[in-house]
Order: C-alpha cells, then sequence, then structure tokens
C-alpha cells in the first residue's frame, strides 16, 4: 500500500501547533505595503489561526506533520 504524500503547497504555507490548530500568515503581507496604514500593517503581522472549517483538509494535506 503506498503512503499519502505531503501536498507541497500546503506545506510552504500552513504548519501545525501542538494543540493541532493550522496558523498560517496574513494574507496581502507580502509587498504593495506602502499604501497600507500603520495600524493594518501591524495587524497583519506574525501568524494567525485558520478556521475550523479548513483545518481538517489542511491537516489531511500535510498527512499529520507539524513542518
Amino acid at each position: 500500500m503506498p503512503k499519502q504524500k505531503t501536498h507541497k503547497g500546503a506545506k510552504k504555507r500552513f504548519r501545525l501547533t501542538a494543540n493541532g490548530k493550522v496558523q498560517h500568515r496574513s494574507a496581502g503581507t507580502s509587498h504593495l505595503a506602502s499604501r497600507m496604514t500603520q495600524k493594518r500593517k501591524r495587524q497583519l503581522r506574525g501568524t494567525t489561526t485558520t478556521d475550523e472549517s479548513y483545518s481538517k483538509k489542511i491537516r489531511k494535506a500535510l498527512c499529520g506533520n507539524g513542518y
């Protein structure tokens, strides 16, 4: 029986916490930030957790690996 392969796109974008929650980087942070207000840029810093409705699919794509 072949093993389930990790989805490489999901591996680059998401990671699992110790409790099994899915973290990701906020959208809109890579470039063109000069037009944003300072408040918006501060709010987009760091990582956030995904909605639980998507988390099950992402965990399946990651095959349970945290990365």
